[in-house]
């Protein structure tokens, strides 16, 4: 049963390694940036959270 598992998920390892492929430069810096906007978004919401909760905490 487990080898029959491991092979197929090699398998399907190896069809998906066979259909990628590299990105370009623009499509890495898409993603780059994309990436950077959500980092900064989620940080953000964050902090603002924070303060919030610091505002409550001191009246």
């Amino acid at each position: 049963m487990k080898l029959t598992r491991l092979k197929s998920f090699y398998a399907e390892c190896v069809r998906v390694f066979r259909i990628t492929k590299k990105p370009t430069k623009e499509e890495y810096k898409a993603i780059v940036k994309v990436s950077g906007l959500g980092i900064l978004l989620i940080g953000f919401i964050g902090f603002i959270i924070h303060v919030i909760d610091q505002l409550i905490k001191g009246l």
